[in-house]
Parts: structure tokens; sequence; C-alpha cells
């Protein structure tokens, strides 16, 4: 996912909804962050794009998420979103097998899109607030309810049971550091001209994650405006997210009901 945020600073509280009790935790934690990203992430990122071309890097992400697919179609199920986890089920399949395991994106060229679901979603869907904003040494942003669902999804996945019941468990560290390392290289320009444009860094950082979240909760379009909405602009994946004024509200509600952002 690639975004790019111009955000007011966030008050105490977040800004604009979001809880943020553990400010100084948080930005002593996120300075941490950021010292390992410029000494290691970015670097790496860096030498990832120099040394891979993007049509292999855009196969090791679409093996990425063909290998993520059973935990979206699982929380497309959580979440009564049958017809879209009918389309994961049936992209799973295509892109296994026509697509080489999953390198090329088959179902994407015949018309048929990927999306990402997970718990902290599912959780969102069922109205359950996001709990207090926290930044995680070396994860990044976070909310409780995102955290926790996290932990959920890698429950969920089952790759993680067939590694270890083949004693291979070390695959899906790799696959987890490339992943992470290929996400870091999609917002490398992103990120630095955050931190160029930025008064304040870490609410910048913090608004950005906060509306990219919300897109993914909605389904890739954000609730109507709300005072302070024109603040921000984010691009996913080059697609500008925006609501419709004359289009029905998203089918999906949760108590994110203000936004705030972050870079995710």
């Amino acid at each position: 996912m690639a975004l790019a945020a111009c955000a007011t600073q966030g008050d105490a509280n977040g800004g604009n909804g979001l809880y943020d009790p553990f400010e100084r935790v948080n930005r002593a934690t996120f300075e941490f962050n950021i010292a390992l990203d410029d000494a290691l992430g970015k670097p790496i990122a860096l030498s990832y794009r120099t040394a891979f071309p993007k049509p292999v890097r855009d196969g090791i992400r679409n093996v990425a998420d063909n290998l993520y697919s059973p935990v979206t179609f699982v929380n497309d199920l959580l979440q009564g979103e049958f017809a879209r986890a009918r389309i994961t089920l049936t992209r799973f399949f295509i892109n296994t097998t026509a697509g080489i395991g999953g390198i090329a994106d088959v179902a994407k060229d015949i018309g048929m899109p990927g999306h990402r679901e997970d718990f902290g979603q599912t959780l969102a869907a069922w109205g359950l607030g996001p709990g207090p904003y926290i930044v995680v040494p070396f994860l990044g942003p976070q909310t409780t309810r995102n955290l926790g669902g996290r932990a959920v999804d890698i429950g969920v996945s089952p790759f993680s049971y067939v590694l270890a019941a083949h004693d291979v468990e070390w695959v899906g560290f790799a696959v987890t550091a490339i992943n992470a390392v290929d996400q870091r290289e999609r917002l490398i320009e992103a990120v630095d001209g955050l931190r160029k444009t930025s008064l304040d860094f870490y609410a910048a950082a913090r608004s950005s994650y906060w509306q990219a979240r919300l897109a993914e909760i909605h389904n890739g379009r954000l609730p109507p405006a709300v005072p302070g909405d024109d603040d921000v602009d984010i691009d996913l994946d080059g697609d500008e997210l925006e609501a419709d004024p004359d289009g029905p509200p998203p089918h999906r509600r949760s108590n994110d009901n203000r936004i705030a952002a972050k870079v995710r």
C-alpha cells in the first residue's frame, strides 16, 4: 500500500478523535523506530529496489498477497461479506494455479481485483472502537484493536500450521521479512515527502496511519466528510480516495467516525 498524506498537527488526543493517551511514550518509540529506519529500513529498501526490477518486485508482492488470501477469506465471512469472500476464494485458486503460485495476478487481469481484510477490520465492522493509539517498536503505528487483530490473523493463517508441521517455520519469517522490505520500498517517496513537509512528523504520521486505516475499514471509500477532512489527502495504490456525496454510504459502520491520520 502506497500512501501520501498531508495533515494538520493533532492535539493531545490524536486530533480528530483518535485517542493517544500514551503520547509521551509513543513519541519516544517513534523516534527509536525512525532511527532504526534511517540506519536499516530505508537503506535495505533502496537496495531492494536497485537489485530487483519492478516486475520482480510485483511478483514478490503478488505471492505475498496470495498467501494472505485465506486470512482475507475468513475475515470476509466473519464480516458477512459473502460476495467478497467468493471473489477472494476464486482469486486464490486462479492465481495459485494459472498464476504459478501467485507470481502473476491473473485474476486481476481478467477483471477480478483483490482486497485485504484483517481481524482488526472485522472488529471494526462488529462495532468495536479502535482503542488507544500506540507505537510499537519495530512494528510502528497501531491501535489496540488492530494489534489484537494481528494476533488473531496469525492464528488464522493455515500456512503457519503447514510450515510448523514440516519444521520449516523459518520460511514464514523469511516471507514476513521480505514483505516488510517490499512495503517499505513502496513508501520511500511518501515517507520522505511527509517527513520534509511536516511541522510535527509524529502527528502527521499518526494522522496518515489513521486515514489509511479508515479507508481499509470502509473498503476503499472514506466515510462522509467531517470537519477537518480536507486537511488530509491520501493516495492508496495511486487511487484518490474520497467520500461520494451522491453514492450510498459505506456498507460497514464502525466507531471510527472521525478522522485523524498516520503512516502504517
